[in-house]
């Protein structure tokens, strides 16, 4: 059996989409400047104590915390949406957590490049999944919350399944 250990539901948190339109250096170089790093690479993640961003999308990126730098930043080339009404966190953590993910994934979550920072969005029952590598025994996993309880439920039953 592997050795995940944990499923966790986490409570709600303030999620956004940010998404960039138009003059994406532009934006990219103001947004460096505001928050002290810049936007992260497709597949990556990039943060500091208030906000974290992650990219799935080539245009968007997923952001954790405290957006309202972003919103100057952005101006008229972007916009900041609240999600995270629709959205339920999970933490898988334990150092099974990609064992569990390979479970109805279509994506190789043992992959070098898979690694701490890293992002990923993938189906799962032909539902998107999106996936950041928090540390090396735990993932965080962004659920529609339409499907999360259902999930959720496939993981614990697939757990003690895991060789």
């Amino acid at each position: 059996m592997t050795d995940v250990t944990t499923i966790t539901a986490l409570p709600a948190a303030p999620l956004h989409a940010v998404e960039i339109w138009s003059n994406p250096k532009d934006v990219a170089a103001r947004a460096e400047q505001a928050l002290g790093f810049a936007l992260p690479a497709m597949g990556r993640s990039a943060a500091h104590a208030a906000l974290t961003l992650m990219r799935f999308e080539p245009t968007v990126w997923l952001a954790e915390g405290d957006v309202s730098a972003l919103t100057e930043v952005l101006g008229e080339d972007g916009a900041v949406t609240a999600i995270g009404g629709g959205l339920v966190r999970f933490r898988l953590a334990g150092p099974g957590w990609r064992d569990l993910l390979m479970e109805g994934g279509v994506f190789d979550s043992r992959a070098a490049s898979f690694g701490v920072g890293a992002t990923a969005a993938t189906t799962i029952d032909h539902v998107g999944v999106r996936f950041h590598v928090e540390s090396e025994t735990a993932c965080m996993a962004y659920v529609p919350a339409s499907f999360a309880a259902s999930l959720q439920h496939f993981w614990e039953e697939v757990l003690p399944l895991l060789v």
